[in-house]
């Protein structure tokens, strides 16, 4: 009884971060923790790398498959990115949000635009780190950018923090731990919102022994 009453349309949950934030790792450990979240499987015209695997971390397809793809209105939404197309699948999305799965978007916040246009019940988070000097010191701390990359990186954070406004939540990962309790709080207040109230009210007053 209880588990029918709660049976629920799965969450989209969008989030996205300025570079350094620390939204994927955020990500990550939140479908750890929690049960019948999916990471949206993004498509991609570009190619495989090192230990990728088709249908894990993307789908790879050709530019002929995308454009025939984009061409059917087959993604809730696309983008070019450096060189190479990115598209969130909208049948697959909407199977898994049906069979009462979370679906959890790590993207930028041109596509989370695109899919709270696609998708009403969105909820859209936004990371941020404590502050500027933190962003530069974790971008530094990566070894993997150079200085122009990392002067790049500072300028889109300005950017994307002043573009973010229309999303729901915010979130300042300064503590790790802190920052996956309040992600994990988020996510199940949005999933108690999707609880059917009829069939709550049903179970209430149901007979004993019905």
């Amino acid at each position: 009884m209880s588990e029918q009453a709660y049976k629920r349309r799965g969450v989209p949950l969008v989030v996205s971060a300025p570079s350094g934030a620390g939204k994927t790792t955020l990500c990550h450990k939140l479908i750890d923790s929690l049960g019948d979240v999916s990471f949206s499987v993004s498509y991609t015209t570009r190619p495989l790398r090192g230990k990728e695997q088709d249908g894990v971390d993307y789908y790879f397809v050709s530019e002929n498959t995308f454009e025939q793809l984009v061409a059917e209105d087959a993604f809730l939404e696309w983008a070019h990115v450096h060189g190479h197309r990115y598209g969130t699948h909208r049948r697959t999305t909407e199977d898994l949000l049906a069979a009462g799965k979370d679906v959890l978007f790590d993207i930028d916040i041109q596509g989370g635009e695109q899919i709270a246009s696609a998708l009403d019940d969105a909820a859209l988070l936004f990371i941020l780190p404590p502050n500027k000097k933190v962003l530069e010191e974790r971008l530094r701390g990566r070894s993997s950018d150079s200085e122009e990359q990392i002067v790049r990186r500072l300028e889109a954070a300005q950017n994307e923090v002043k573009a973010a406004a229309f999303y729901h939540y915010w979130l300042i990962n300064g503590h790790l731990d802190d920052a996956l309790d309040e992600m994990r709080a988020l996510l199940l207040a949005e999933r108690l919102k999707r609880a059917s109230k009829k069939a709550l009210q049903d179970a209430f007053f149901m007979q004993e022994g019905d």
